[in-house]
């Protein structure tokens, strides 16, 4: 049976491709995600796209099914590409976050997840300003599957698998590409999920910003050896212009002020004149080079505002495909709960 074919009934989800995805249980990061999977995951999202251009986007996929979205940070993109995804699979979709919750009376993370269980709810999307967060759900929740909408600094899967997405169908290829992440990898959880997508599927990894924005050692989980595959091939280059020099993708990161402290930056002008991406920079960049953006935007500090909104920009593309990818994300969950 087609993907296709399988989302228009109502019976139990199943995994069209073979492989590791319908044993998998929760999306935390993909530091753990195999090859296979990651192919698993765009192609069903390709499945899940033509569904996004029909007239009327709806199937039976996954009706009486139940999603909530356990937002305690402000989100637009993430939150509403979750419920969207959810109810074009026919799921019913509960939006809850901490504000009006039973946390502003101190409840802790963990007795929500377990009430939130107790309700019968299939999975559960977190997004928290403590790193870790989502690991702590799945650790101690065995009937709920847990996806990571973005946990601290730490890790953003569903992003970079739609950014990987988006990429391929573009370009129609990850391997061998040159990806140039631009700005502030060191408070970025889309930074660190990409370096580790990008560069499972055979794509040159180049990070560049201030070196106080740079974390090498902070890319590498605990006790994974400073050699090891896929991170070894992660390169790092404060000078833009030379980083540029024949890149595929040039993604630009926000320079996340929420989470600083203060000292990394001489000052803002001295950020734009080195590291802002701009049209002129691009010279050196491959001539179909694609442009990138996680969002939200700060137009005129990271990116050109001419070039966020000008042709070699897919930054709209990626809301698009974050649709689709959620999507598959939620129908593969589904099949993998109780396997």
């Amino acid at each position: 049976m087609s993907l296709l074919n399988a989302l228009e009934t109502e019976a139990q989800p199943q995994v069209i491709a073979s492989g590791g995805l319908k044993r998998r249980r929760h999306v935390l990061d993909l530091d753990d995600f195999s090859r296979q999977e990651i192919l698993e995951v765009l192609e069903s999202a390709e499945g899940m796209s033509e569904v996004l251009h029909r007239d009327i986007k709806k199937v039976p996929a996954l009706r009486g099914r139940v999603v909530v979205t356990l937002f305690y940070e402000a989100s637009t993109r993430t939150r509403m590409s979750f419920e969207e995804a959810g109810k074009i699979l026919s799921a019913d979709v509960i939006n809850m976050s901490a504000s009006g919750s039973s946390a502003e009376k101190g409840e802790s993370l963990l007795n929500t997840g377990l009430t939130i269980q107790a309700m019968g709810v299939d999975t559960i999307v977190i997004r928290h300003p403590h790193s870790g967060a989502p690991y702590l759900l799945a650790q101690h929740l065995d009937k709920v599957g847990i996806i990571n909408a973005g946990d601290g600094i730490h890790a953003h899967p569903t992003q970079a698998l739609l950014d990987l997405y988006t990429v391929k169908e573009k370009l129609g290829r990850l391997e061998g590409l040159k990806v140039v992440i631009v700005g502030d990898v060191l408070h970025s959880r889309v930074a660190r999920s990409n370096i580790w997508g990008f560069a499972k599927m055979g794509a040159q990894v180049v990070l560049c910003g201030p070196s106080t924005l740079l974390p090498l050692d902070m890319l590498r989980p605990s006790g994974v050896p400073a050699n090891d595959e896929p991170l070894a091939s992660v390169q790092v280059e404060t000078n833009l212009d030379q980083a540029l020099e024949g890149a595929d993708v040039v993604m630009a990161l926000r320079l996340q002020a929420e989470r600083q402290n203060g000292g990394f930056l001489p000052s803002m002008r001295e950020y734009i004149r080195r590291w802002q991406v701009t049209e002129a920079r691009l010279g050196r960049s491959s001539p179909d080079v694609m442009i990138m953006h996680p969002g939200p935007m700060n137009e005129g500090i990271e990116i050109s505002s001419t070039l966020a909104h000008g042709g070699r920009s897919v930054i709209e593309r990626q809301v698009t495909n974050g649709v689709a990818i959620r999507m598959a994300l939620l129908y593969h969950l589904s099949a993998g709960v109780g396997a």
